[in-house]
């Protein structure tokens, strides 16, 4: 991820074990890179039960645009897992 970003978010999403934690991550790990805007990118890592994605842009637009993406991406990530192990 390019350290010539005006702006940062990281955000945090719990989850409640490691497992659903691990499944998320790697759901939208192979997005990373695929989303292709020469304004923003991000990067996601697990901690534990958790995982963290870190959205970087040049502008607050973008940023808010990658934070919705992100957002939606880990949301319907575990909406999938979780429906899975019904």
């Amino acid at each position: 991820m390019s350290d010539d970003s005006d702006h940062r978010a990281v955000l945090r999403f719990p989850f409640p074990d490691e497992r659903r934690a691990r499944v998320v991550h790697e759901a939208i790990g192979v997005e990373i890179g695929e989303i292709v805007d020469d304004r923003s990118a991000a990067e996601a890592t697990r901690d534990g039960a958790a995982v963290e994605v870190t959205v970087c842009a040049r502008d607050l637009i973008a940023l808010r645009a990658g934070v919705n993406t992100w957002t939606r991406l880990v949301e319907t990530a575990e909406t999938v897992a979780t429906t899975a192990e019904r």
